[in-house]
């Protein structure tokens, strides 16, 4: 049993994402330790930590493409299921099919999520809202191409459409930049904060890249192994918990944010106490400053913290 706690963020209330006492283990191997975080409609989280860290498996589990150990995961106040169009996807590999069009693509959800008669119907507006969703993409003139005639870049903002189309209530993106090149992985990063703003929608995005997560989200969530609390195991034989939930501000969608003294700072720092096995922080210290940002504790956890 954990702790009761008195913090308005352990209410799954009004929240879009809840977890509370989430764990998963690989045989016996425990990945995420006790997983407390509730999120709201419109966030655009950034989930950054060391390698190996749990950061995709966290992500699973969002999918309901995994199932937790023990906890629980609510969406909308609702138990998380199989996955399902509410929880769109974009993955590091383009999810595009090179036998279809890049219209075609895009149309692909709505299409398999119709029955014929509901397709024949809606048709027209699913095909207005896919060549709106290109011409946003800035893919306007491309529906007619195939995948293998994009470049990377352009593969991956059909994917982005693709899984806007289905309008779903939180947008989960596992390293989708990840294999682009530096220019390229820019200039999405822009854009996609862009097409954030227009739609205030909820994005959940994994990186293993600091400066990333820091220049898109609106808050940075750090899960680390590295830590120590009141119990016995020695720190590298149990899981990943937040270590840090940092509220960031966000005024313009502007590269210039990356060169200031503040973001070089708060990289440095995130780094320091994410992302090195020497600097272990007890549990007590963690920097939870999101106001959103809760955490339980069970009493061998909380013992001599």
């Amino acid at each position: 049993m954990t702790e009761p706690s008195a913090n308005a963020a352990a209410d799954p209330a009004g929240k879009l994402l809840f977890l509370e006492d989430v764990y998963k283990s690989y045989g016996p191997k425990i990945v995420l330790d006790d997983i407390d975080l509730s999120v709201r409609a419109g966030e655009f989280c950034g989930l950054v930590g060391p390698s190996g860290c749990g950061k995709s498996t966290l992500l699973r589990l969002l999918l309901g493409a995994e199932r937790a150990d023990a906890g629980r995961i609510l969406l909308d106040g609702a138990p998380l299921g199989a996955p399902d169009p509410q929880r769109g996807i974009v993955f590091q590999k383009y999810s595009l099919f090179p036998h279809l069009s890049i219209l075609d693509n895009v149309l692909l959800g709505p299409r398999l999520s119709s029955n014929f008669g509901q397709w024949r119907r809606q048709r027209a507006s699913f095909m207005d809202e896919a060549a709106s969703l290109l011409k946003t993409m800035r893919l306007e003139s491309d529906g007619d191409k195939y995948p293998h005639q994009l470049s990377g870049g352009m593969q991956q903002r059909v994917a982005i459409a693709q899984a806007l189309i289905m309008h779903p209530k939180i947008l989960l993106m596992d390293e989708p930049f990840g294999a682009l090149d530096p220019s390229v992985r820019e200039d999405l990063q822009v854009h996609l904060l862009q097409i954030w703003e227009e739609r205030r929608m909820t994005v959940f995005f994994v990186t293993h890249d600091i400066h990333e997560a820091l220049f898109l989200s609106t808050r940075v969530l750090v899960l680390s192994q590295y830590y120590r609390d009141g119990r016995t195991l020695p720190p590298d034989c149990h899981g990943s918990k937040v270590v840090g939930d940092y509220q960031i501000k966000k005024d313009a969608a502007s590269t210039d944010l990356k060169r200031t003294a503040e973001f070089a700072d708060l990289a440095q720092t995130i780094r320091r106490e994410g992302f090195e096995p020497t600097v272990l922080q007890n549990i007590n210290e963690f920097n939870l400053k999101h106001p959103d940002s809760w955490r339980s504790l069970n009493p061998e956890e909380a013992a001599g913290s």
